[in-house]
C-alpha cells in the first residue's frame, strides 16, 4: 500500500467537492445521480473514486456505486490528476510470457501498478511502456498497457497486462466472471483456529479510515477466500507463525490481508492490518531475513488466453526475503505439518 509521506501536502493537492442532490435526484443509482449533478465527472470516474473511498455522506464513506441516491450533500475528495501518458522507464522485468496480445510478469515487491500522486514513476506501467515499446497497439486509443488486475505495491508475484484493446476486453471479462485461477502464499502471525476453510464476507472501505479495507456487516462487495494452513512454527503447543495458502474466487482490494487478519492471523510484516506485534522469536526471524514488507506472494495465475483460447498457467516461487524468513522460522522454532 502506498501512503503519502506528508498528509498535509496530500490534502493541499486534493480537491473537496460538495455535491448536493435534490429530492428530484433521489431514488435512483447514486453514481448516475452524481454524474447528472456534476456533468464534468463521468460515471466511470465517479465509480473509480467511490471504489477508492473518496465519497462520503455525513462522515460515512460510501463505496457502492449502485447504492440508492438520497437527497442532501455528498463530499467527494478528488485527487490531483496524473499524467495521461506516463514516461517509459528502463526498469528490468521478469517476463514469463509475451506475445502480440499480452504480457505476463513476475512483479517484484516494492513496485506499484500505476502512476499516482506520491508515485509518479517507477511503476509497472512505466516499465511496460519501455519494455513493450511499439508493440503496444493501444488501449482506448492510447499506446499504454491495459492493467486488468493489481497486486499491492509490497506484494510480489504473477501479473498479466494487455497490449491490445481486444486482449484488454477479453481479460477484463475473465476477471469480472472470476474465471481465473489465483493462488497466494502467506506467512502469518500465528495461524487461523480452523486450519482450512472458506471466508465469504462483505468487503469495503473502513468507515473509520478510508485508506483501509474492512469486513463489513452490510454494503461493500462480496469477497470469497479459500485458505489452508500448510505448516506451523511454534514453541511447545503455542503456534507463533504459519505458512498459509489462499485461493481467490474474488479479487477485492487487500482481500487476503483483511481476511487473514479477521481470522487473527495477519500477514507478517503487514503494517496496515498487522495489529499486535509477533513473538520475539518471530521478530528476530523477520530481521534475520531482511523482510521489509508483508510476506505475501501471488504464486499462481491461470486463465484462458483472451485471443487464442489457449489455457495458460504460471507459477513462481516466493522471492528470497520470504524464502529466508521461512528458513529462519524453521531454524528457530519447531515446525509441524503432520496434522495438516
Amino acid at each position: 500500500m502506498n501512503e503519502p509521506e506528508d498528509d498535509a501536502d496530500e490534502a493541499l493537492a486534493e480537491t473537496a467537492l460538495v455535491i448536493t442532490l435534490s429530492d428530484e435526484d433521489a431514488g435512483g443509482r447514486l453514481d448516475k445521480a452524481l454524474a447528472t449533478a456534476r456533468p464534468d465527472l463521468s460515471r466511470a470516474r465517479l465509480q473509480a473514486l467511490m471504489a477508492q473511498g473518496a465519497l462520503s455522506r455525513d462522515g460515512v464513506v460510501i463505496d457502492d456505486a449502485s447504492a440508492k441516491a438520497l437527497a442532501g450533500d455528498y463530499l467527494l475528495i478528488v485527487p490531483p490528476p496524473t499524467p495521461a501518458l506516463p514516461a517509459a522507464e528502463a526498469i528490468p522485468l521478469v517476463v514469463l510470457l509475451e506475445d502480440a496480445h499480452l504480457i505476463v510478469i513476475d512483479k517484484p515487491a516494492g513496485m506499484t501498478a500505476h502512476p499516482a500522486p506520491g508515485t509518479p514513476d517507477g511503476t509497472l506501467v512505466n516499465a511496460l511502456l519501455h519494455h513493450c515499446g511499439t508493440s503496444l497497439s493501444g488501449i482506448g486509443g492510447v499506446a499504454r498497457p491495459g492493467i486488468v488486475h493489481r497486486l499491492d505495491k509490497d506484494t510480489s508475484g504473477v501479473m498479466v497486462a494487455a497490449k491490445t484493446d481486444a486482449a484488454h476486453r477479453g481479460l477484463s471479462a475473465l476477471f469480472a466472471a472470476h474465471d481465473i485461477e489465483r493462488a497466494y502464499i502467506a506467512l502469518t502471525r500465528g495461524a487461523p483456529a480452523a486450519w482450512a476453510g472458506t471466508l465469504t464476507t462483505r468487503l469495503g472501505r473502513s468507515p473509520r479510515d478510508r485508506k483501509k479495507m474492512a469486513v463489513l456487516r452490510a454494503g461493500g462487495r462480496e469477497a470469497v477466500t479459500h485458505y489452508r494452513v500448510r505448516s506451523v512454527f511454534g514453541s511447545g503447543d503455542r503456534v507463533l507463525a504459519a505458512r498459509v495458502s489462499c485461493t481467490l474466487e474474488t479479487g477485492r482490494t487487500h482481500q487476503i490481508r483483511v481476511h487473514l487478519a479477521s481470522l487473527g492471523a495477519p500477514v507478517l510484516g503487514d503494517l496496515v492490518y498487522g495489529s499486535a506485534a509477533p513473538a520475539l522469536s518471530v521478530r528476530a526471524a523477520i530481521e534475520k531475513a531482511g523482510l521489509k514488507r508483508q510476506a505475501l506472494h501471488a504464486a499462481v495465475l491461470g486463465f484462458r488466453h483472451p485471443i487464442t483460447g489457449e489455457t495458460l498457467r504460471f507459477e513462481t516461487s516466493p522471492p528470497p526475503d520470504m524464502v529466508e524468513l521461512e528458513a529462519a522460522l524453521r531454524d528457530s522454532l519447531e515446525e509441524n505439518s503432520a496434522r495438516l
